[in-house]
C-alpha cells in the first residue's frame, strides 16, 4: 500500500532487547496526506531500514507500507510498517500513478460533445440579496 503526504512529525527512535535477547530499533514518523480532508498517519521503520530510508520533516514523500493488525487482551491494534519511501518531486521510475490514501478513484474524462449547450454566464437563481439562505 502506498501513502502520499508530507512528514509533519519526526518521533524519537526507540530500542531495546527482546525476551529472546535480540536488540531491536524502531523509528516513527507522522505523515499528513494531501487532499480536501487530510489525514494524519503514523508509520514505523524497524531495524536496518531506519538507516536505509532517509526521511525529513517538512518534505513530501510516497511511502510504501504494510498494514498489520494484532489482538492483545481482547483489543485490536494496527501498525503501518514502512519498507520504502520516495521523496515527491524526485525522479521516479515510470509507473501508473498511485491512488492517494483516502481519496476516490479519478473518473475517466468525458468525450467532448459538440451539441452540448454552453453553461450560463450567471446564476439565474441569484438575487441581489446578500442573505445566502434560500427562504
Amino acid at each position: 500500500m502506498e501513502i502520499e503526504g508530507k512528514i509533519i512529525l519526526d518521533l524519537p527512535e526507540e530500542g531495546g532487547t527482546s525476551k529472546a535477547g535480540n536488540l531491536w530499533r524502531k523509528k516513527s514518523w507522522v505523515l499528513e496526506t494531501f487532499g480536501q480532508y487530510p489525514r494524519k498517519v503514523k508509520f514505523d521503520l524497524f531495524g536496518d531500514r531506519i538507516d536505509q530510508v532517509r526521511l525529513e520533516a517538512g518534505k513530501s514523500y510516497k511511502v510504501s507500507v504494510d498494514a498489520e493488525s494484532r489482538e492483545f487482551n481482547g483489543r485490536w491494534y494496527t501498525d503501518l510498517r514502512a519498507y520504502a519511501a520516495q521523496e515527491m518531486g524526485a525522479p521516479q521510475m515510470q509507473q501508473a500513478p498511485a491512488q492517494q490514501f483516502g481519496s476516490a478513484p479519478a473518473a475517466p474524462a468525458a468525450p467532448a460533445d459538440p451539441f452540448a449547450a454552453a453553461a450560463p454566464a450567471a446564476d439565474p437563481f441569484a438575487s441581489g440579496d446578500t442573505d445566502d439562505l434560500p427562504f
